[in-house]
C-alpha cells in the first residue's frame, strides 16, 4: 500500500497499516514549509481556529503562542484537537473533520456561549485553502482574522523505491488525504511514465471531493471514506480489502 500523506503523519499511518500485516511504501506528495508571520500583540482575540495540525508545527517555539493558550480552540477534528492539547490548549471545541463541520461548530458554539463577537477569531491557516470558511463566516457577521502560518508545497516526483514497486506490480492500493496531494501524485506518476499502472490500482480517498480528482484522471477502482477522517478510511479499507480490523 502506498501512503501519500505528508510527513510526519505518514509514519503514524504506516505503523497502523504494518500492524495489520500490510507492506507499506511512503510517498509524501506535499511538503510542509513554515512561512514568516506576526500575530498582532495589540489585538484581544476571542478564540483560535485551526483546520490542520500543521498550524501547530508552524507555531512551535513562537512566543505569541503562549498568549493564545487560554482561548477557546476550534479544531477541525479529533487529531488536530489532540495536537492542540499537547501544545497546551485547554478549552477545545472539536468539529467532525471537515471545513463545513468546523464552520457550523464555530457558529453553534459562539451562540451557545454567547461569546463576544466584537473580539476576532484568529484562524491559523495554511496557504491554498480548499475551502475559505473565514469569508463564509464574515458573510454571516463573524469577525475572523485569517493568518497564514505555513504552506504545503507539491512534490513533483515519486521516490525510486515507489517507481520500482509500480514497475514490479507490487502496489495495489494508494491512500489520498487531500485533493492537492492526489493531483500531485497523478502528476508525478505521469512524469515517471507509470500513469497507467497508477490509475489501475485501488484509490482510497478521504472524501468524495478527493475521489473526484482521481476519477477525472481515469481511475475506476475508487473507494471513499464515509467521513473525512483516517479512522473512516481504515474502515473502508478493512471492508474492501479484507484487512483485520
Amino acid at each position: 500500500m502506498l501512503v501519500t500523506r505528508p510527513q510526519p503523519d505518514n509514519e503514524a499511518t504506516a505503523a497502523l497499516l504494518r500492524a495489520k500485516g500490510v507492506e507499506v511504501l511512503l510517498a509524501p506528495m506535499l511538503r510542509f514549509e513554515p512561512v514568516a508571520f506576526d500575530i498582532d500583540p495589540e489585538v484581544e482575540y476571542g478564540g483560535v481556529i485551526v483546520s490542520s495540525a500543521n498550524a501547530f508545527r508552524a507555531m512551535e517555539g513562537k512566543p505569541s503562542l503562549t498568549r493564545l493558550l487560554d482561548l477557546p480552540l476550534f479544531a477541525v477534528g479529533p487529531h488536530t484537537a489532540d495536537v492542540a492539547e499537547a501544545f497546551g490548549f485547554r478549552d477545545l471545541v472539536v468539529a467532525e473533520g471537515d471545513a463545513i463541520s468546523l464552520r457550523d461548530t464555530i457558529i453553534a458554539t459562539v451562540r451557545e456561549r454567547n461569546m463576544d463577537r466584537s473580539k476576532p477569531l484568529l484562524w491559523l491557516v495554511g496557504a491554498d485553502l480548499a475551502r475559505d470558511i473565514a469569508t463564509e463566516l464574515r458573510g454571516l457577521g463573524y469577525n475572523v482574522v485569517a493568518q497564514t502560518v505555513y504552506k504545503m508545497v507539491p512534490v513533483h516526483s515519486l521516490p525510486d523505491d515507489v517507481c520500482s514497486a509500480f514497475a514490479g506490480s507490487r502496489i495495489d492500493t494508494v491512500m489520498h488525504y487531500s485533493g492537492r496531494s492526489a493531483r500531485s501524485f497523478l502528476d508525478a506518476a505521469r512524469a515517471a511514465g507509470i500513469e497507467i499502472s497508477a490509475l489501475a490500482i485501488v484509490h482510497c480517498c478521504i472524501s468524495e471531493a478527493v475521489a473526484s480528482v482521481v476519477r477525472e484522471a481515469g481511475a475506476t477502482r475508487v473507494i471513499v471514506a464515509r467521513a473525512p477522517s483516517e479512522a473512516a478510511m481504515f474502515e473502508v479499507l478493512d471492508r474492501a480489502l479484507g484487512l483485520p480490523s
